[in-house]
């Protein structure tokens, strides 16, 4: 517990506030956005690399647009302990819809670092926490569908829970993730906009709760996966921000299995909430054709795939390989698991033995008192009897 506490004091001296930014890809052990609370493995390397899109064209007569949401970014995740693990996540490239260039090459950067797969080794749930922050490395911010950014070093925390079928081979069965986090939008006073008539700035730190749970079932050769993730602000943004709307997903998803060392996937996101619009469009920024989603998009396609690069054994072992070492994994947890029963034997027969010594104490106290009564009652002097 001492060590648990010493690292997360660490991580957030190393991140002011510390979280898993709304809708941005987990990679690492998790599922497309839900984060998985089991670390990767001390000295695993592995990448993400992802792109989503939305596209459509809407309006009438002569106010016709097509407007484009495209990203694409990759993830790097780094074991530096069984339960330390690093992500660096750089955004590419990323659509802005304004005039000019259009887009951001490169976009902002994400660090994040999650302390995972704590809890009991027998008991199927495991528990982390992320601690991350978004560096506003991206020329334009602000960005119609995309979650609310202000330009500013943005930070938070997520707790994560998991639970796996099977505890000794936890990819051979089904599991299931949840994520809650915090978001520290850091933009008290900050203008969204270039505008010169643009007087509106946030008057107080916009923040907002993010969730996320689903559901990975496992296949010989491929995954089916199933997630939900939205958000609730609990300090709106300002009036001129885009995507200051609460949202709600569903992401069904399917994952191919290459090889061991390398997956495809395939997900699309659905939206649950209503198009509602809550945005002022003014300072030059005119409102959106008819037939687009004012808000949010109502649908959006991600494709990714993994590349596991370290350890390189990954790529050389043959199926038996991998089944003797699943097989020294599998004891490697029973042990563990008889070493805690020893020592929870161990504990209780220590106990027993403190229960038999404080008996034993307290009845050679009782024979000490009646001891010293008896004595106390032979010393007193006899009363005379009065004379007739």
């Amino acid at each position: 517990m001492k060590k648990l506490i010493g690292i997360l004091s660490v991580v957030f001296l190393m991140i002011p506030f510390g979280t898993t930014f709304a809708q941005e890809h987990s990679g690492g052990d998790g599922l497309i956005y839900v984060h998985s609370a089991k670390a990767i493995g001390k000295g695993y390397l592995n990448t993400y690399f992802n792109s989503r899109f939305f596209g459509k064209l809407g309006g009438a007569g002569l106010r016709v647009a097509t407007y484009w949401d495209v990203q694409g970014a990759f993830a790097i995740n780094y074991g530096l302990t069984d339960r330390l693990e690093l992500q660096l996540l750089p955004v590419l490239y990323q659509d802005t819809n304004r005039g000019g260039t259009g887009y951001n090459i490169p976009d902002d950067f994400f660090l994040k670092l999650k302390i995972g797969s704590l809890g009991d080794p027998e008991s199927p749930f495991r528990f982390g926490i992320i601690a991350s922050t978004r560096i506003p490395t991206g020329k334009t911010h602000n960005i119609i569908y995309e979650p609310y950014s202000a330009g500013t070093i943005e930070a938070g925390f997520t707790g994560l829970m998991s639970y796996f079928k099977d505890v000794g081979y936890p990819e051979d069965n089904y599991s299931f993730h949840a994520n809650l986090g915090y978001i520290f939008h850091n933009d008290a006073g900050n203008k969204l906009t270039d505008s010169p008539n643009d007087t509106v700035s946030a008057k107080s730190i916009s923040t907002e709760l993010t969730y996320g749970f689903g559901l990975r079932y496992p296949f010989d050769k491929w995954d089916i996966t199933f997630e939900f993730n939205g958000n609730a602000f609990l300090q709106k943004p300002p009036v001129t921000a885009f995507s200051r709307e609460n949202y709600f997903y569903f992401t069904p998803g399917v994952r191919y299995k290459v090889l061991r060392w390398l997956n495809i996937d395939f997900a699309a996101d659905l939206r649950m909430t209503p198009d509602k619009d809550e945005t002022k469009y003014e300072f030059g920024i005119g409102r959106l054709p008819m037939q687009l989603p004012s808000t949010w998009p109502d649908w959006r396609i991600n494709l990714a795939v993994q590349v596991f690069i370290l350890p390189v054994s990954l790529r050389q072992e043959s199926e038996r390989d991998i089944l003797m070492k699943k097989a020294a994994s599998r004891r490697e947890l029973f042990e563990q698991i008889v070493r805690q029963q020893k020592e929870t034997e161990a504990a209780e027969k220590e106990l027993e033995r403190i229960k038999k010594e404080r008996r034993k104490a307290e009845k050679e106290l009782q024979n000490l008192r009646e001891l010293l009564e008896g004595k106390k009652k032979k010393t007193e002097p006899q009363k005379q009897k009065p004379k007739p």
